[in-house]
């Protein structure tokens, strides 16, 4: 079952699983910064307002918007 990314809470692991549809705008963008289905990352931290949202993924620590961050589709591990 594929969930958002904002259900997660910080120091939780997840995994990519695909985008949404209406995201084709930024799934190119998304996928250039290493966000591949498969790629399992763990959170970081939520901004105080939930706007951004730090992961950590391959390595490095990657910033995501709330629209950016809604196009990934993510299981829980």
């Amino acid at each position: 079952m594929a969930l958002s990314l904002k259900s997660l809470h910080v120091g939780d692991l997840g995994k990519i699983v695909g985008f949404e549809q209406s995201g084709k705008a930024y799934r190119k963008r998304l996928l250039a910064m290493g966000l591949t289905p498969g790629t399992a990352f763990s959170v970081t931290r939520f901004a105080p307002m939930g706007d951004p949202v730090e992961i950590k993924l391959r390595g490095f620590s990657l910033t995501l918007r709330k629209d950016e961050a809604a196009i990934l589709l993510i299981e829980k591990l």
